[in-house]
């Protein structure tokens, strides 16, 4: 799609789509984006995965939760970003620069992260508009066990009662439908101005995609692959890698989920992304199940190990397929929590 198409639809006030054409509806024109649907509300942008379902703002809150007291008493979190043993390779100089905030080792609570990513958004808006243009930010980390919900989400994806959910649950601005965050599962949140690498949103979720296709096949000897009118990447019949993103004025937030040493039980609570005929799985399954014999080694690594390795591919493949030079910064546990 051109760029004067594009903007010409990102100024519309409302937003239609279809159940099963995957259209975009432009001022009563049906534009066919082959298996994708794209949700333009003025200057937001929605990529939403899988089956269809009709859009509606999401204004709500996040539905009750248990308290974090607890939570912070068993981990006392310090959250730093603690550099990893590689160098980003820089070619002729025309890498960009990434603030990264490599928080891999810990758990961040679900609320905290998601304000703290707006806040970046918002903060990068501005400097775009006083500036030009900004660093992009990559955050890494896990989170407790939780579940979330897309925009287009629908509560019967959901197996339990949501007055006695085993795990908190937020409805978010991404796209896609629900999907379960928990400890064993590397979160990646690229935070990149999309105006200075490709304005293409089928390209942003492809790179994505390509960059856990590449690691599990160079760290893992997986061979992965992505779904036609599917998003995430896929070992035959499970799915590793959810995906589900906002873009705002151009700026990505949300991202991607690689279930590496997962425990995979609070996935049969929920219809994971509203695909009923398909599994989830994770690195340390296939793996342990001799899946890519190319490194038998890895068989016997324990869950800290594939964690350290998975985070480090992850961040090199990142950074190649995106033109990345990445500098570390850290962020104090008070300044975090206080964003929640």
């Amino acid at each position: 799609m051109c760029r004067r198409a594009l903007k010409k639809i990102v100024l519309l006030p409302f937003h239609v789509l279809f159940a099963s054409s995957y259209s975009v509806n432009s001022g009563g024109n049906v534009q066919t984006l082959g298996f994708w649907r794209v949700s333009y509300s003025k200057l937001d942008m929605i990529l939403l995965g899988t089956y269809c379902f009709t859009t509606v703002p999401s204004t709500a809150p996040a539905y009750p939760s248990l308290p974090l007291g607890s939570y912070f008493d068993l981990h006392k979190p310090l959250l730093y970003s603690k550099p990893s043993k590689f160098t980003s390779l820089v070619i002729n100089g025309q890498r960009r620069i990434c603030d990264l905030f490599d928080l891999h080792q810990e758990q961040v609570p679900y609320e905290v992260a998601w304000s703290w990513q707006k806040e970046i958004v918002r903060d990068k808006r501005a400097q775009i508009e006083k500036e030009g243009d900004c660093n992009d930010t990559l955050i890494i980390l896990q989170h407790p066990p939780v579940y979330t919900l897309g925009t287009a989400s629908t509560v019967e994806n959901l197996k339990f009662d949501m007055k006695n959910a085993p795990f908190n649950i937020y409805r978010t601005e991404r796209g896609g439908e629900v999907t379960y965050h928990g400890p064993g599962q590397l979160v990646m949140y690229p935070i990149i101005n999309l105006r200075m690498h490709k304005m293409d949103l089928h390209w942003y979720l492809r790179t994505l995609e390509e960059v856990v296709i590449r690691v599990l096949s160079s760290t893992f000897s997986i061979q992965a692959s992505t779904v036609e009118g599917l998003t995430g990447v896929w070992v035959g019949n499970e799915k590793l890698a959810a995906v589900g993103i906002r873009v705002s004025s151009w700026i990505t937030y949300h991202g991607l989920a690689l279930n590496v040493t997962t425990d995979l039980s609070p996935f049969k609570w929920i219809i994971p992304c509203g695909i009923r005929d398909r599994q989830v799985g994770s690195i340390k399954e296939l793996v342990r199940e001799g899946v890519g014999h190319g490194r038998a080694e890895l068989h016997h690594l324990n869950d800290a190990s594939l964690i350290h390795i998975t985070h480090k591919s992850l961040l090199e493949e990142f950074s190649q397929a995106f033109k990345l030079e990445y500098s570390y910064k850290s962020i104090s546990s008070a300044m975090l929590y206080e964003r929640k």
